[in-house]
């Protein structure tokens, strides 16, 4: 389910699973032996902080690129297994209780035996109903009874604030709809999008055929499903645009709707998803809706029937038989990812409950795993990251008094949430057996549609977290303005319990400061502090934030991830921005820290500002393969690790005093031109 950008500021793409408990106090707390001291920092700081692990390093057959988040994924799934094997051997559980629900739905997964015998039979009801699709009234019904289990044909409707009054849950129209995870792909010419255009077509062959066509039907479905997805590509925003908060919010009425896609009928479509139907609504990109109106009228009900077909079993090919599941692993891992093969299938399962039941995971993970003293450490760690950023604010000399007054009153008031939810979502309504894996994610997504169309016309409801306490990531929100740490990200090496200051300032330090600073980026600085989007800045203040993260632009723009394909520094502004301000912020936060006395003495040879900056990069150590790499350069708001090394650590003053960097090494950055924002 598509859930605006909003949560897309964040940390990482990576998420995994983690022990926050069993920190292991063997381990030192910085790793010399992953550096490569045969490089001088300053040609190439990613390389001679990590290079001795990623020389030593071997990409896992199962992994598209591997680094810190996969290592715990690697160190710790083995925790959340023992939680689903626990559930799994409880059969006299009390129905309805957690146990029995994750041990039901664990061992549906596991149970290849009738997963097997089923085939595709889980989606055959759903096959059955569009092959009886005979008008368009049938057509519009069928589309009400996807979205209902989050299948996604054309777009998804979202219950959450309005962006303009954030005290108001409003429905929200997202479109989508296309079965490759780019518009680009569909439409640009360069060699690799028409790779991967040609494989896609050969993958929907595929699909059509274990549906039981025969090879020249599923050839010709396949090519009408590329013309289809491909008009509405042309009508999708970029990733760019999808980035402007103001482009992509449309509050239309009913009326007014009505006329921009006049072949709909949204008063029907909304009482059919079983809502109040509204008096208005908000929606992403209005020409998207027109032409997919359109299409109602110029497409023929058979081309319409096989894009839904093709939704559905795209939709559920993860949970049916090992055919389907293996088809859908060789696209969208093996041709666009690089995979050589899948995870086991008892992680597979796990990662699919994180999405279905992930918070009743994660109430046991917390009982189970997760210390208060954890806790109690990183609210002191915000506390002191709060301070930092509220001095550089204050001292700003480019920001005039009445911007810097509400940036000020913006930090303030933001909402700090940590560990796991005060009050833990209520899965009493969802039912979940052992006897059908497709069927329990039926369920489950029904189940969330239902809860999230709840909320409407309801108080909204700021205990709410949109990650599960497991996940190793962290969030900015900009429309509760809060900043969210997962228990998962409480560990080494973000966060280590035995560390010495300047380790955990340089890791999970800068992860706050990222996610503080999201607030008061490209995106985040339209939100004002009660979340509404608003230009609060003077008119003098917005451009100068503009001219001032030009050289962050420029800087990514002429880093080549890979043969000529450079990053885009528009694309990833937002996460540069964060990662800069994350470091300014922390590193004074951590001089802040030491109350006037001298820093630690050295330690593994290396001083305190020194480990810092050697923490930071340790973080964002990684191997990828190519083809994932060049997917990520299109698609990911997050530059590659190692530009977020050698990228936002040469805009830090202090980080060349540190190391002792000259103006004649590779990656020094002359003074004038490095970006000063906060």
């Amino acid at each position: 389910m598509k859930k605006t950008y909003l949560l897309a500021c964040c940390v990482a793409s990576a998420v995994a699973f983690t022990n926050c408990a069993k920190q292991d106090k063997g381990k030192p707390a910085f790793d010399t032996s992953n550096m490569d001291l045969t490089v001088k920092p300053g040609d190439d700081f990613n390389a001679y902080a990590n290079g001795g692990w990623i020389k030593n390093a071997k990409m896992p057959d199962d992994k598209a690129r591997y680094g810190a988040f996969d290592i715990l994924r690697e160190e710790n799934d083995l925790l959340v297994k023992q939680i689903f094997e626990k559930a799994y051997q409880k059969t006299d559980a009390p129905k309805g209780s957690s146990w029995q629900k994750v041990g039901d739905f664990f061992a549906s997964g596991m149970d290849t035996i009738n997963i097997e015998k089923q085939g595709y039979e889980p989606i055959k009801g759903e096959l059955k109903r569009i092959a009886d699709i005979q008008s368009t009234e049938d057509l519009q019904k069928e589309i009400i009874a996807l979205h209902q289990q989050y299948v996604t044909p054309l777009f998804i409707p979202y219950a959450g604030q309005d962006q303009k009054n954030t005290e108001v849950i409003v429905v929200n129209l997202y479109g989508g709809g296309l079965g490759l995870p780019d518009r680009d792909y569909y439409l640009n010419e360069d060699p690799r999008s028409a790779e991967i255009r040609k494989d896609y077509v050969e993958h929907l062959k595929a699909m059509f055929t274990l549906l039981e066509y025969t090879p020249e039907q599923a050839a010709q479905v396949a090519d009408q499903i590329m013309k289809f997805e491909t008009r509405i590509a042309k009508v999708t925003f970029t990733r760019l645009e999808q980035r402007n908060p103001y482009l992509t919010y449309n509050k239309v009425t009913m009326e007014e709707m009505q006329k921009l896609a006049p072949n709909f009928d949204w008063k029907n479509y909304f009482a059919g998803i079983g809502i109040e139907v509204p008096a208005d609504f908000v929606i992403d990109n209005p020409k998207f809706y027109t032409e997919i109106s359109k299409m109602q009228k110029e497409v023929s009900l058979d081309e319409w029937k096989n894009y839904l077909t093709w939704n559905v079993v795209n939709q559920y090919s993860s949970y049916l038989s090992s055919a389907f599941e293996n088809q859908n692993f060789d696209f969208y891992s093996r041709k666009l990812s690089g995979k050589e093969v899948n995870i086991p299938r008892w992680q597979r399962v796990s990662n699919t409950a994180n999405f279905a039941i992930g918070e009743i995971v994660g109430q046991i993970f917390v009982e189970e795993n997760f210390p208060p003293a954890a806790k109690e450490k990183m609210i002191t760690l915000i506390g002191n990251l709060k301070l930092a950023f509220k001095d550089r604010i204050t001292n700003l000399t480019w920001m005039g008094d009445s911007t810097k007054a509400k940036a000020l009153e913006k930090l303030e008031t933001m909402v700090v949430k940590v560990g796991y939810p005060d009050k833990w979502k209520d899965y009493t309504n969802l039912d979940i057996t052992r006897d059908s894996y497709a069927e329990n994610i039926k369920r489950a997504s029904e189940f969330s549609f239902r809860e999230n169309m709840s909320k409407i016309g309801k108080p909204v409801d700021r205990t709410e977290w949109g990650m599960t306490p497991q996940t190793v990531n962290a969030y900015y929100n900009p429309l509760m303005n809060e900043i969210v740490f997962p228990a998962g990200i409480l560990q080494p090496p973000f966060f280590n319990m035995n560390a010495d200051d300047a380790v955990n300032y340089g890791a999970i330090g800068v992860v706050i400061g990222h996610e503080m600073t999201h607030g008061f980026d490209d995106q985040g600085r339209n939100f004002d502090k009660n979340g509404i989007l608003t230009d609060w800045w003077s008119k003098e203040d917005s451009e100068k934030f503009n001219q001032l993260t030009q050289p962050l632009v420029e800087q990514y723009n002429n880093f080549v991830a890979i043969d000529s394909l450079h990053l885009d520094g528009n694309l990833t502004l937002g996460e540069n921005i964060a990662d800069y301000g994350g470091l300014t912020i922390s590193y004074l936060a951590f001089q802040k820290s030491l109350n006037g006395k001298e820093a630690p003495k050295n330690i593994d040879g290396y001083t305190a500002n020194q480990r810092f900056f050697l923490s930071y990069a340790n973080v964002w150590r990684q191997i990828i393969r190519d083809k994932e790499l060049m997917r990520r350069v299109k698609e990911d708001v997050h530059s590659p690790g190692k530009f977020r090394v050698n990228g936002a650590l040469f805009n830090i003053p202090e980080f060349y005093e540190a190391f002792e960097i000259s103006p004649n090494e590779p990656l020094y950055i002359a003074p004038e031109k490095r970006a000063k924002i906060w």
